[in-house]
């Protein structure tokens, strides 16, 4: 990874490591200071970073972020750096296109420009007023971003799953938009399943038997959570903010 700080190393060699870190929301402020904790965690390791997608509206920056994002993946190998896409791309692609009527659920253009949606941020970041005059590389970006990752222990995606199909078989609907019946599954599945989308109240990951819910809020005051794994074991090593550190087993 880009090296934000110059952080000692914070953990013996484990093989290869994965980061996790959720949804943004247009937070480059919180972005950088989690980016730089995890480099100084991450120093020294063999190290893949997974990004859970909503990297904008809500937040002053989507910009700044997007750039960051595409700066990295430039500079990196590109299995080093993996950014699936979440249900806000989806939309402002949508709305650059004016299909949001195809998409699942009631999404319009005054509930995407709402505070609730956080669209007009959005636009407001990159000086436009309408989603069309993005930059059309952005655009291609977020549109061609991959929909889930799997990892040999994890499977990641930004909503989650549904649990009535294998993890082969899953819908860009689900993986994008999911909330039930996939929130109060207590059931396994065939990875633990490392997802966004659904803010947790209590601003800390939500770690299930067979999910990890790491959307801590960043786009409502929230800190911006990042989870480390090793290649050893599908369980958590650490959770790490824009804030600090904080104990594995929070939920």
């Amino acid at each position: 990874m880009r090296q934000y700080g110059n952080s000692p190393p914070a953990v013996a060699s484990r093989g290869t490591l994965m980061c996790a870190i959720g949804d943004v929301h247009g937070h480059v402020d919180k972005l950088e200071a989690l980016l730089a904790r995890c480099d100084a965690y991450l120093a020294g390791c063999d190290a893949r970073v997974v990004f859970i997608g909503d990297y904008i509206d809500r937040g002053p920056d989507s910009r700044a972020v997007v750039e960051l994002l595409m700066d990295l993946q430039t500079r990196h190998h590109p299995d080093q750096i993996i950014c699936l896409r979440g249900n806000h791309e989806a939309v402002v692609v949508a709305a650059a296109q004016e299909k949001l009527d195809q998409l699942p659920g009631p999404v319009d253009v005054d509930l995407w420009l709402s505070d609730l949606g956080g669209g007009r941020h959005t636009l407001a970041s990159y000086g436009v007023r309408h989603a069309a005059d993005l930059p059309a590389e952005h655009l291609e970006w977020m549109a061609t971003l991959p929909l889930s990752f799997d990892d040999g222990q994890r499977y990641y995606a930004h909503a989650g799953v549904h649990p009535g199909r294998l993890l082969a078989d899953q819908v860009e609907e689900d993986l994008l938009w999911i909330r039930e019946p996939f929130l109060s599954y207590t059931g396994p599945f065939e990875r633990l399943i490392v997802h966004g989308h659904t803010p947790v109240s209590a601003r800390v990951p939500d770690a299930r038997g067979n999910r990890l819910n790491i959307d801590t809020g960043a786009g409502y005051d929230g800190p911006l959570t990042a989870v480390i794994f090793d290649d050893r074991t599908r369980e958590p090593l650490a959770f790490l903010t824009d804030r600090g550190e904080i104990p594995v087993g929070v939920s």
